[in-house]
């Protein structure tokens, strides 16, 4: 039975600015296009609502997080987390979560970024430019990730930067009968609880800045400051996103593509207006910081997967000078490009929403596990208001999972049996492996007690 060399360890190069950076980075490309598709199932207030619970929730679940990415900073995130609460079993199914959100999300961004080339240039195929940019940016990650982080930060301030000004060029427009329709929820409340799935898509992945822990200079301080920062940034953008796109044109026009905030823009000022077109333009950098986060997100996920044996060893190894993970980065853009062949955005985003949902519950439970299984555990943040936010975090996060699996059956059932897949591979192949690792690690610890005695 083959096991895993112990790889070297990832290079610590991040500070709290890159991991603001990667934490907004990650999901900006929700202000520029997905939510919009909520206002027909819900409406102006009914999609309000909706995001504000699901902002609720990621709120609750982020300082929740933070205390167990702290506590165990590991570049496997959640699976890291579960398996150490819970057991081998569920940390795999934490670490399936993660994958299916991580590599899904990727091909639904590529796609939009072919949309939106193609917008201004027909002759640009869409899956052609959404598989040129997975060729593009695996070849950044594979650079290293300092080269990495760096055009992370630099593409998401400029996303940030271009949000600014669309909300100050936008609000004095606002027209409140836009917003307060009559009536107030065309869909009823039924429309409420289908629109959550869209109000996810403002803060799908953000989670995933724990997967770079290990990269972290400091990760005791950085951590909570990375991502506090992150979330409460984005709570900002998701709020004026909302409140000056639907405020300016009635909901019902920013349904029908993929485009929300030019056609706001091109609605206070004009098509041709050089703010709107440089919203077309930049909107990019929303798109390109957000899909190259991910790829830096799966790559230590399967990364870590691998060294604990969940996966084979091959994925596990790092390029001996730049010291990135190549095949635990060049491998899920294969599978993301394949995703990209079948043209379903909506359907991959699905897929991405459950897994994250499954993921979030299983990290909420091992939070409350981990405090009554080791209360001695060094926690340099603890969740603050506990054992209330986590509660409330793992509360909502059940009514959101129940709220895509009724308005999506068929994805839920490609879910459920994706998973029953995954288990059959970790029963028959992988536990053997993850068991022999775990022996081998604690012998070594024995042996390193009897030495220090």
């Amino acid at each position: 039975m083959s096991t895993p060399e112990a790889p070297a360890a990832l290079k610590r190069v991040l500070t709290p600015i890159h991991l603001w950076a990667i934490a907004v980075g990650l999901v900006i490309s929700g202000d520029y296009f997905g939510w919009n598709y909520g206002l027909a199932q819900g409406g102006p207030v009914g999609m309000m609502i909706a995001t504000g619970m699901v902002t609720v929730m990621y709120v609750c679940f982020i300082f929740s997080y933070t205390e167990l990415s702290t506590a165990i900073p590991s570049a496997g995130g959640p699976f890291a987390y579960a398996k150490r609460a819970m057991g081998p079993f569920v940390g795999f199914l934490a670490g399936f979560a993660t994958l299916l959100e991580f590599v899904f999300a990727p091909p639904a961004i590529a796609l939009a970024i072919g949309s939106y080339l193609n917008f201004r240039v027909p002759a640009l195929p869409i899956i052609g430019v959404a598989i040129g940019a997975f060729v593009v940016f695996v070849g950044l990650n594979v650079a290293g990730v300092g080269i990495a982080a760096l055009f992370e930060l630099v593409v998401t301030a400029f996303a940030v930067l271009e949000l600014g000004i669309f909300f100050a060029t936008t609000a004095p427009h606002i027209q409140v009968a836009n917003i307060i329709t009559d009536p107030l929820l065309p869909f009823g409340w039924w429309g409420v609880f289908a629109a959550i799935p869209f109000g996810i898509w403002f803060y799908l992945a953000i989670e995933g800045v724990a997967m770079s822990a290990e990269e972290v200079i400091n990760p005791r301080r950085d951590i909570p400051r990375g991502y506090i920062a992150g979330i409460l940034t984005l709570v900002v953008l998701a709020t004026g996103t909302l409140i000056c796109t639907t405020g300016v044109v009635p909901w019902q026009e920013l349904v029908k593509d993929d485009s929300p905030l030019p056609k706001a823009l091109a609605t206070v000022l004009s098509k041709d207006h050089w703010l709107t077109h440089m919203m077309v333009y930049l909107g990019l950098f929303g798109l390109l910081a957000s899909f190259h986060g991910i790829i830096m997100g799966y790559s230590r996920q399967v990364f870590a997967l691998a060294r604990s044996g969940y996966l084979p060893a091959f994925f596990a190894r790092l390029h001996p000078t730049r010291r990135t993970p190549v095949a635990a980065i060049v491998a899920p853009a294969i599978v993301g490009s394949l995703a990209v062949l079948t043209g379903k955005t909506g359907e991959i985003i699905t897929i991405a929403v459950m897994g994250a949902i499954i993921m979030y519950i299983i990290s909420m439970i091992a939070l409350f596990q981990l405090r009554r299984r080791e209360p001695d555990l060094d926690r340099p943040y603890r969740a603050p208001c506990y054992p209330a936010f986590p509660a409330i975090a793992l509360f909502l996060a059940l009514v959101c999972l129940a709220a895509v699996v009724i308005n999506n059956p068929g994805i839920a059932v490609i879910t459920v049996v994706a998973f029953g897949l995954g288990t059959i591979y970790y029963k028959q192949i992988a536990a053997p492996r993850v068991a022999a690792l775990d022996l081998a690690d604690a012998e070594k610890l024995r042996e390193g007690a009897l030495a220090h005695h």
